[in-house]
């Protein structure tokens, strides 16, 4: 449950979405919920039809809700052709913890004489920020984060505590960074001679487009020559790796645990689901969506949804199939066999 930090009306709620709606205008509206747990004072949203059956009970003051739900909804209605996309848009006014940015280098920070800083930059306590680097307006470098020599942060943008941006890596403007995460740590570069391994050092960068968000704990490497590119709008989750040489097209969405090997490039408008991995040097489209746990080995030449893998089910039954896995190329043998005969 959320509560706005100041006093809103459903009149001022539709008035932000610019929708209409009938009710008492004056309603105060002290945060979001869902259709099942909403109080009188709070506005819920229904974007999922599984959900439909919580909205004749509902007691919310109002609901966001698509127009062909309209006459199932017992209270007031906000209707939108894209209700979760008006809950995103709902969920900024009632965020509790407003960022309260004191602009300025905290006496504990450590910054660079040459280091450019643009209008209304806040360096928050320990952060380092190395040589040569640029910061543009409104930058915000959280608590303890650390940026790297020649570095460059477009303005508007935010790293959270604890975040790493190495030496050479080109941020745009309104990207946030989550903590822990790295941007433009070494790509996995060794060459074998038969004994042992030889480290490649990596002289590339990594260059991040424009309202890029990454998620805590996540990792961008830098390239082994050229750069790490990911494209404007992209949106990482937490616990992502990101190989060197990766392109990643505009828009695209990487959900948690997905890995990507190194010169890989993923298109525009694609959605990996949690936990996939991508091999090294393929080519994703634009407009491909990979489901959860799936493994891409080839290039994928065309839109569409994609998946691997099986559903988990009962043990026994998987034990049964894992051994009829085993047994397809015989069988496959055996059936091509008996169709020449026919």
């Amino acid at each position: 449950m959320t509560h706005a930090s100041h006093h809103l009306t459903l009149a001022d709620v539709a008035r932000h979405l610019g929708v209409a709606f009938k009710g008492n205008a004056e309603q105060p509206i002290r945060g979001l919920a869902t259709l099942k747990e909403a109080q009188p004072d709070q506005v819920a949203f229904l974007a999922n039809r599984a959900y439909l059956k919580d909205l004749a009970t509902t007691q919310a003051a109002a609901v966001l809700l698509h127009p062909e739900h309209g006459k199932d909804c017992p209270v007031p209605r906000l209707e939108i052709d894209n209700p979760y996309l008006g809950y995103a848009k709902l969920s900024q006014l009632f965020d509790p913890l407003p960022p309260r940015d004191v602009i300025g280098i905290h006496p504990t920070a450590v910054v660079a004489d040459d280091v450019q800083l643009g209008a209304d930059v806040s360096v928050q306590a320990h952060a380092v920020v190395e040589a040569g680097v640029v910061l543009g307006n409104r930058v915000v470098i959280g608590a303890g984060s650390m940026v790297g020599a020649d570095s460059q942060l477009g303005e508007g943008t935010r790293l959270h505590a604890n975040v790493t941006v190495c030496h050479g890596v080109i941020v745009g403007k309104n990207v946030i960074l989550q903590s822990g995460c790295v941007i433009g740590g070494d790509g996995f570069g060794f060459a074998h001679d038969g004994a042992g391994w030889h480290k490649i050092v990596q002289l590339g960068g990594v260059v991040l487009g424009d309202d890029v968000e990454v998620g805590s704990c996540s990792s961008i490497d830098r390239g082994a020559l050229g750069d790490t590119v990911i494209g404007n709008d992209v949106k990482i989750d937490s616990q992502v790796q990101i190989a060197h040489n990766v392109i990643i097209g505009d828009h695209s969405a990487l959900a948690g645990c997905v890995g990507i090997a190194g010169s890989t490039k993923v298109g525009k408008h694609c959605m990996l689901g949690g936990g996939v991995g991508l091999s090294g040097h393929l080519t994703i489209c634009d407009g491909v969506q990979v489901t959860g746990m799936s493994l891409v080995t080839n290039s994928i030449h065309e839109p569409g949804v994609y998946s691997s893998g099986t559903g988990a089910m009962a043990n026994n039954q998987w034990r049964k199939n894992a051994v009829r896995f085993k047994q397809l190329d015989d069988i496959a043998r055996r059936l091509a066999r008996l169709e020449k005969k026919q």
